[in-house]
């Protein structure tokens, strides 16, 4: 038999009809099954093939035909596996099996019948070279790849630092797993003591996921209560950790921020002249609020917190300067914003700073203790505020936000290390915060900067608070009191969530998203 390409067709592994008695059928049969006759397959390389497949393997004109078919039917194309592998290829040919390229002449309906029979027949149809990316390309993807990490708020920068980079919001559209990645909302409140950032994106009504953020003490009131001023190295550490923010906002497309500063910046002559260095130094426009606006912002916070059977709460946030507590009554008839139940709010210009550095906070005896607690109580006697009726169990309970009251907690939990999920929102009955209090009372110094829930920067600071919330508890007996690992921040990125109607949005997306499917 003429091959139209060359002369005489090499005779190898049943690629010609000779010695064949259904020559005609099987190349029917073959046709059919690879979707090409056999004189097509590779013209141009057929010579090659062919005698290298001569000389590479040994005669088998001895097998009967019925086996030659049975051998051709389990095998492809009428070459079995170690014929393949002897086949040289050119290089164009290896280059496109690695790169997934089809052959010529290979047709949809044979690769079908590869798939369909690739079980049965090994590795017949698959690439003679594996299409494995180089190491480094595979770097880049992984790089690349968005993070699945959900992200969690952190207390220091440090540990921040350590866990995985969160995703941003092309990465949460390119991986799909929230719906509305551009909407994200930033909140800072640079406090007496504490700088703090939440980026944060709305998900269920009055809820939200945090992406990023950022905590670091900075004391900017440190020495505020003896010179009426903030001092250099103060601002300077501030400013420290407002370029890590300003960093972190620059990284991300923010829907809408509120910036604000509380009572160091309100209470300092140069207050005003240290926000504008600020703004020249780090990009950031701070504002400073009132004590009314901070004591709503923290009801706000705090507003998921109050459960459904509550019919009266005290909410008190201590803080580095100030102290700011609100009384909640709750009729019949709940608002959607908690704030709007506040009947009397005070705020009281002490915090665990300023306390501290009055009556010393290093080492403080029972006697010093005491004192601390009778001039928080001193300011409490001057709050005009009506006693609160309690009817039954659950109608009345405190709720503290702070680091003075997370950190009773934590060492109340006994915890090895901070853990926000195991604080917040955890109820600490009456008899129990007298029992954390006496022992952060009976510890010297260096006991208390050993524990991990403390640290050596609140050590000097967690006894003024203890004072500050024993004041409160004076005031208001009640049984129980819920700790709260949230603050200002939360309470603005509630109230710019709600004013800008993202809930109401996203149910709508939601419902037209179900009606399409």
């Amino acid at each position: 038999m003429e091959d139209p390409e060359g002369g005489a067709r090499p005779q190898f592994d049943g690629a010609s009809a000779a010695g064949r008695k259904d020559g005609k059928k099987s190349r029917r049969r073959k046709g059919k099954r690879g979707g090409q006759s056999r004189s097509a397959a590779h013209p141009a390389s057929h010579d090659l093939a062919g005698h290298a497949g001569e000389a590479a393997r040994p005669k088998e004109d001895a097998e009967s035909p019925a086996r030659k078919r049975k051998r051709r039917r389990r095998g492809g194309r009428g070459t079995s596996q170690p014929d393949i592998a002897a086949q040289p290829q050119t290089a164009v040919q290896i280059a496109a099996h690695a790169n997934g390229a089809r052959p010529d002449g290979d047709s949809p309906s044979s690769r079908r019948n590869r798939r369909k029979h690739r079980s049965k027949r090994g590795l017949q149809g698959r690439p003679l070279a594996p299409a494995h990316a180089p190491p480094s390309a595979r770097a880049e993807h992984r790089a690349d790849a968005p993070s699945r990490v959900q992200p969690r708020e952190v207390h220091d920068a440090e540990a921040a630092n350590r866990r995985s980079r969160q995703p941003g919001p092309e990465e949460e559209r390119a991986g799909g797993e929230h719906p509305w990645p551009d909407e994200l909302y930033a909140a800072l409140d640079l406090g007496t003591n504490n700088c703090r950032l939440l980026i944060a994106q709305p998900t269920r009504p009055g809820q939200f996921r945090v992406v990023d953020a950022f905590s670091r003490i900075v004391r900017l009131g440190e020495g505020l209560a003896a010179s009426g001023r903030l001092s250099d190295e103060a601002m300077e550490r501030a400013v420290d950790a407002l370029r890590i923010c300003a960093a972190k906002l620059r990284n991300r497309e923010i829907r809408r921020m509120r910036l604000i500063a509380t009572e160091a910046c309100r209470q300092a002559a140069n207050g005003e002249e240290f926000l504008q260095r600020v703004i020249v130094e780090t990009g950031l426009e701070l504002e400073i609020i009132d004590r009314e606006t901070e004591a709503r912002l923290a009801v706000s916070g705090c507003s998921s917190l109050v459960g459904r059977e509550a019919r009266s709460v005290v909410l008190f946030d201590i803080g580095g300067g100030s102290s700011e507590i609100a009384v909640i009554r709750i009729g019949d008839n709940r608002f959607a914003r908690l704030a709007n139940h506040i009947t009397h709010w005070t705020s009281l210009p002490v915090g665990v700073v300023t306390l501290s550095e009055r009556h010393g906070g290093r080492d403080v005896t029972p006697e010093v203790f005491e004192g601390m607690v009778s001039e928080v109580a001193g300011m409490l006697s001057n709050f005009d505020c009506p006693e609160i009726e309690i009817a039954e169990d659950g109608d009345f309970h405190l709720i503290g936000t702070s680091g003075t009251v997370t950190t009773l907690a934590g060492v109340h939990l006994d915890l090895p290390r901070y853990d926000r999920r195991k604080v917040d929102g955890i109820w600490l009955s009456d008899g129990e915060v007298s029992a954390m209090q006496a022992k952060l009372l009976s510890w010297n110094f260096e006991s208390r900067a050993a524990n991990p829930c403390i640290g050596p920067d609140r050590a000097d600071l967690v006894l003024a608070g203890c004072a500050i919330l024993e004041a409160i508890r004076r005031r208001w007996p009640s049984p129980r009191m819920r700790v709260a690992d949230r603050g200002l921040r939360e309470g603005l990125l509630t109230d710019m969530m709600a004013d800008d109607g993202v809930w109401r949005r996203n149910r709508n997306r939601r419902g037209q998203r179900g009606n399409k499917g």
